[in-house]
């Protein structure tokens, strides 16, 4: 079962990843199914599209656009699916909705995203916990690599790009190639920033 343009994949775990673990009790944080920060981004690949060349292949575990398992309010206020829904649990996936692909336990990135890990501000007077627009790259591509930018590297990058995922139970933010815009000297004294709700968190995502 293949499509000519576009992947088919299948959640792992439920659609929205709502829960997380306190003290061994799980607790529900949202109920909402229109908010995107709790819609499952985890999925298995059950088909390649065949009129594309691409590195992923079936029964990769990847990492996807947020509205591809949402699902919607109607006219009538009632609960239905989105227009990547295919049927039973299968859900088409253009490949630019592709973040990440995993094989052998390693993650590798798909076309120019990247991933950033944010860095922890260490100014006792700025309340904000988070260096502004700079982070150390966590997963890079082959575009960044050509311009020697690679894993480890600490990058600053444009505003408001941080978009976030929960991959490992590390928080990191997905960007394109193109929203890295300088390498910084890595002094070696980096804080890397992680929240406690990045850690406990169910699954992958």
């Amino acid at each position: 079962m293949n499509s000519i343009y576009q992947f088919i994949i299948q959640p792992i775990g439920e659609r929205y990843n709502n829960k997380i673990n306190v003290d061994d009790k799980e607790l529900i944080i949202n109920s909402s199914i229109s908010d995107h920060k709790f819609i499952n981004r985890t999925a298995k690949v059950i088909g390649i599209p065949l009129g594309i060349k691409t590195c992923i292949k079936k029964g990769d575990i990847v990492i996807v656009h947020h509205n591809i398992f949402r699902r919607y309010y109607d006219m009538k206020g009632k609960s239905v699916n989105g227009s990547k829904f295919f049927k039973d649990d299968l859900y088409f996936a253009m490949p630019s909705q592709i973040y990440l692909y995993k094989r052998n336990n390693e993650w590798k990135t798909n076309e120019n995203f990247c991933f950033v890990k944010p860095l922890y501000e260490k100014n006792e007077f700025k309340d904000n916990k988070l260096k502004k627009n700079i982070g150390i790259l966590k997963y890079s591509n082959s575009s960044l690599e050509v311009l020697e930018i690679t894993e480890g590297d600490v990058v600053g990058f444009k505003p408001k790009r941080e978009f976030e995922f929960v991959i490992d139970k590390q928080l990191l933010y997905c960007m394109e190639s193109n929203d890295i815009v300088i390498k910084y000297e890595h002094k070696g004294n980096e804080i890397k920033y992680n929240p406690s709700w990045a850690k406990s968190s169910r699954g992958i995502n």
